[in-house]
């Protein structure tokens, strides 16, 4: 497995433990550590962390679950 994908399962996984503690206490983890969750800094983590999630959905199809798809130019 490459860099990039290593780096955005590790950001699916902070998106996953924040949508954990606001499902079950009500609490943004991202929010509350970086201004709240409507500041420019928050935004942009939940975006960045948006695009990892949807840059690993090929990973999904891939031929062998251990390795994502190459990308080819």
């Amino acid at each position: 497995m490459n860099v990039f994908y290593k780096v955005c399962i590790a950001l699916i996984i902070v998106g996953g433990i924040n949508w954990g503690l606001i499902g079950l206490f009500g609490f943004n983890a991202v929010g509350w550590l970086l201004g709240g969750s409507a500041s420019f800094f928050s935004r942009a983590v939940f975006t960045i962390v948006g695009a990892a999630a949807l840059a690993s959905i090929p990973a999904l199809f891939s031929m062998h679950a251990d390795t994502p798809p190459t990308q080819t130019m």
